[in-house]
């Protein structure tokens, strides 16, 4: 699949579409104070608090906070700690060259991580990316449609030409569209959703011929308020292969970009921690978020980009949130 300026997914045959928010009754911020409604008088914001060990801290109340936009402290309007209500997940996987021999460990894991995490209510889809993008499975709760939805992935990278390095860098052909890929699991699927929307992707980081920037990418998921988990998983003997002696995969710091901006976090796959190990770590942060709310005293929705800082009493805690929002009206 070629991008465009408007691009459209390839069909699979296993599309569920659910209504974009346009298409259905607008909801009230009192009853989802997990959507940035700047239109609406109030800002909203999804956030962990952590220890600095990295355990989550869940139980704090509404005292223990003050926000920031831009320097200046905001009141707050609204605090809940919210564990159930709806989830939305997209599952990014990267299927290039330097992935397929983790493809078989991928669809495992992540067929027992859907299982775990989606409740009655959650929606997930998956986005396979390689030399193109494609969407294997539209928004669904069932279980058994994704996991039929993971079959299909499978390597998506371009024929090397006689003499060329498997190595990235040695040869670099459009072969990995990480960043398109987030713009387009943003724009196009999370845009027009409500309720909590969260991002997985899994890679080694390395971009080979995205049209789109990292910062464009980044801009694309806070532009949906998504939050984005990144799972670093590297195949070093692939780095390693054809008396190649280098670390690979180092798109480390991207994924650490991307994820820090948005509110998520980077998790390494390694002898230590498995894949299914790190599923299980992001589904115990996602389901112990706290979510504010305040109106900005800077009502003004010019578009521009507001910088937010969340501060907790007890200096020992470090709040897990997104950098900042636009501040522009829905459509």
């Amino acid at each position: 699949m070629l991008l465009a300026a408007a691009p459209a997914w390839p069909q699979t045959g296993n599309k569920k579409k659910q209504p974009a928010a346009s298409q259905q009754t607008p909801a009230k911020v009192e009853d989802d104070p997990n959507v940035i409604k700047v239109d609406v008088g109030l800002v909203n914001i999804l956030f962990n608090v952590r220890t600095k060990r990295g355990g989550l801290v869940p139980d704090l109340p509404k005292e223990e906070f003050t926000v920031f936009e831009d320097g200046t402290e905001q009141t707050i309007k609204a605090f809940t700690r919210e564990s159930n209500l709806p989830l939305t997940i997209g599952l990014l996987v990267d299927v290039s060259r330097s992935q397929e021999r983790l493809i078989g460990i991928e669809q495992a894991a992540s067929r027992q991580f859907f299982t775990s995490v989606l409740k009655p209510k959650d929606l997930a889809f998956i986005i396979s990316f390689g030399q193109d993008a494609e969407l294997l499975q539209d928004y669904t709760s069932e279980p058994k449609m994704l996991s039929r939805a993971l079959d299909g992935l499978k390597l998506n990278a371009p024929v090397l030409p006689p003499q060329a390095s498997p190595v990235p860098g040695a040869y670099t052909p459009r072969g990995t569209i990480l960043y398109d890929a987030v713009v387009l699991a943003a724009e196009e699927q999370l845009k027009g959703q409500v309720g909590r929307k969260v991002l997985v992707l899994i890679t080694d980081g390395d971009d080979q011929g995205s049209r789109y920037s990292e910062k464009r990418a980044i801009e694309a998921a806070q532009r949906a308020d998504a939050i984005l988990y990144s799972v670093y998983y590297v195949d070093r003997a692939f780095y390693q292969g054809g008396g190649f002696n280098i670390g690979g995969g180092g798109g480390e710091s991207a994924l650490r970009h991307m994820s820090d901006d948005t509110g998520g976090r980077v998790y390494t796959v390694d002898r230590n921690h498995s894949l299914i190990e790190i599923y299980n770590e992001i589904e115990r942060d996602v389901r112990s978020q706290y979510s504010l709310a305040y109106a900005p005293s800077n009502s003004k929705q010019d578009g521009t980009f507001r910088k937010l800082e969340i501060k907790t009493s007890n200096k020992e805690f470090k709040v897990q949130a997104r950098k900042g929002y636009y501040a522009t009206p829905t459509e």
